[in-house]
């Protein structure tokens, strides 16, 4: 099994001092370089001279089965918090301080400590949209949303925007399927029938089966799986793609300086049978689309897999929480593509005019109509 990465102990977690004011470089998506928040001074640095490593796929079956084996841990310079509320768990340098947690806002954070420690992330997306870029698309987004209350939109303008760092897990497989089923093809008879009184002719369809079979082939090519349980499943499907197999990069501390990490809850275990499921709801769809004919039944699939390999992967996102009446909403951004989606409450108020409006027009046309 190829080496796990490189601890984080020896480098997500290690500070780089500002060549003018000594204070400590963050990642600056616009500037795609290290930015001094406190002086602006940019500083030169080079992915890939910083990260001669090639992005590794480790062997599933051997990861599982030494699942106690090195490459773990971030390392005794790093500090752990769950929030209470959502149960999120964020990675900091130990000596900064969290007030609130990053995914929901609550103040309820204490120190977590894992009972085993994490996989550590061997490559990474670097943040490419900008806070600025993220913050315009959030007010366009807030814009459409016509039946959102007014005080949701104004809200744009003053809205707490995170960047976060999300963990995920991507695997790697090979599947060869066989399938069989009956196949179904249309066919039409003219059928004769008597309405009021007069005889008139309809096409009938009919179904005529046959017995089918076959066989294929498919690479799976990182199928993302993501390890956060602080931001909402539902909205993280709507804002991939992720473009993994591209533009990933090696794992480098200076892509994560100034970002909180969220360390993951869904495990290696776990993951890999989420993983399985979707491969095999993937692999069914395409035995239907393989079935000849204009239908199907009784499809059965037999699917062998192999080579499944994985990678702990860290993806950017730009995230709004908030909390509106007594209800909790999200917004989240692909920090890589700019690609958006979010919760939002009605208006109640603007929903009922509309309504109403509709209805006054619908009455006004059939009045209109009842005077030709």
């Amino acid at each position: 099994m190829a080496d796990v990465q490189q601890p984080v102990a020896s480098a997500t977690l290690d500070k780089r001092a500002c060549p003018e004011c000594g204070g400590d470089l963050e990642w600056n998506a616009a500037k795609q370089a290290l930015v001094c928040p406190f002086c602006g001074t940019v500083a030169p640095w080079k992915p890939d001279a910083a990260t001669p490593g090639a992005i590794v796929e480790l062997d599933l079956a051997q990861a599982l089965a030494k699942a106690d084996d090195g490459g773990r841990g971030y390392g005794d310079s790093r500090r752990e918090v769950q929030c209470q509320s959502c149960k999120a768990i964020s990675v900091f340098e130990a000596d900064k301080v969290a007030a609130r947690c990053a995914f929901c806002g609550s103040p309820a954070i204490v120190p977590y400590t894992a009972l085993k420690d994490a996989i550590t992330p061997q490559s990474l997306l670097p943040f490419r949209v900008s806070e600025s870029q993220v913050r315009e698309a959030i007010r366009r987004w807030y814009g459409t949303r016509w039946f959102a209350p007014n005080k949701l939109k104004r809200a744009a303008l003053t809205d707490t925007l995170r960047g976060l760092y999300l963990p995920y897990w991507t695997f790697d497989a090979h599947v060869h399927a066989s399938w069989t089923a009956e196949s179904g093809t249309y066919y039409y008879t003219t059928e004769t029938y008597t309405q009021n009184g007069q005889t008139r002719t309809r096409q009938v369809q009919h179904v005529r089966w046959e017995p089918a079979s076959g066989e294929l082939d498919h690479f799976f090519d990182d199928d993302l799986v993501p390890g956060s349980e602080g931001a909402q499943r539902d909205l993280l499907e709507k804002i991939q793609p992720f473009p993994t197999t591209t533009d990933l990069q090696p794992y480098a501390p200076e892509f994560v300086r100034g970002w909180t990490v969220e360390r993951y809850q869904v495990d290696l275990r776990l993951a890999a049978d989420l993983n399985m499921t979707q491969m095999e709801f993937e692999v069914r769809r395409l035995c239907e689309r393989a079935v000849p004919g204009d239908t199907h039944r009784n499809l059965q699939v037999q699917s062998t897999y192999h080579g499944r390999t994985f990678k702990h992967v860290l993806m950017p996102v730009w995230l709004v929480s908030y909390t509106y009446g007594t209800r909790a909403f999200q917004l989240l951004a692909n920090g890589y593509t700019g690609t958006i989606a979010g919760q939002r409450p009605y208006s109640w108020i603007k929903i009922t005019l509309a309504v109403t409006a509709a209805l006054f027009a619908f009455f006004v046309y059939v009045w209109l109509n009842g005077q030709n």
